[in-house]
């Protein structure tokens, strides 16, 4: 099987629905826990592709984080290799920082459920065009990030204007968690229950919406990352 490297940078934030999909189009996820102190890659190596998962950690925050730098760095060189990016939550940060865009605090942190509406050129877009162009969207950030240049926007919330984009149709950034199950998001909640009282969030109520929206965000996620394994099966066989 094709290895994945997988950068995952908080406990209660793996592949989800993902790590299935990887698996079932014959790609295996390596997983980097940058975390527990594992480091990252200097190479891509025999990886056909890359995944930087969440964390409660910000960009600017390199310093105090120095997987960031590195994780940036593996990005660089697995776009000069061609081989497909795709960054959720922080890693759609540290993507898009990669790309040359800015990363900053947003006016107030969007978490929980929230709309998330497609743009038209998500319409168009390999992964993204047999998705809703409107669905609920699992939130949790503090940052935003600006759209990197060369890069095509493909979703937007009420508060957050760019939450995915496409890059050279190789590298992906989305903000909110389509790879989310039951067990990520209530391990997120017990995890991150300090932010929910800053922002005087109720947890249970997260929870308990999972049963209304978490089954669509699922299939929606499901269209969406199939084609991102299609991407690196095409690169695994260039």
């Amino acid at each position: 099987m094709a290895k994945i490297w997988v950068l995952q940078n908080a406990p209660p934030e793996n592949l989800g629905i993902i790590g299935q999909i990887l698996q079932n189009y014959g790609l295996e996820p390596a997983y980097v826990r940058t975390f527990a102190g594992e480091e990252v890659p200097r190479y891509m190596e025999s990886a056909v592709g890359l995944v930087v998962l969440g964390g409660p950690m910000s960009v600017y925050e390199h310093n105090r984080y120095p997987f960031i730098t590195d994780a940036m760095r593996l990005i660089d060189q697995a776009l000069k290799e061609q081989k497909p990016v795709l960054g959720i939550c922080l890693g759609s940060q540290i993507v898009a920082a990669a790309l040359g865009a800015s990363v900053t605090r947003g006016v107030k942190k969007e978490i929980g459920w929230h709309p998330v509406e497609l743009t038209s050129a998500a319409g168009e877009d390999p992964l993204m065009h047999a998705m809703e162009p409107s669905l609920m969207g699992y939130h949790w950030h503090g940052d935003i990030f600006d759209l990197p240049k060369g890069a095509t926007s493909l979703a937007s919330s009420a508060q957050t204007v760019c939450q995915a984009f496409a890059y050279d149709r190789s590298a992906y950034g989305v903000l909110f968690h389509m790879e989310a199950t039951e067990k990520i998001i209530g391990e997120m909640v017990e995890a991150f229950d300090n932010e929910l009282r800053e922002e005087k969030l109720d947890g249970e109520q997260i929870n308990a919406d999972r049963a209304q929206y978490l089954h669509a965000l699922q299939s929606n996620g499901r269209l969406c990352y199939q084609n991102w394994a299609t991407l690196c099966l095409q690169a695994a066989s260039a």
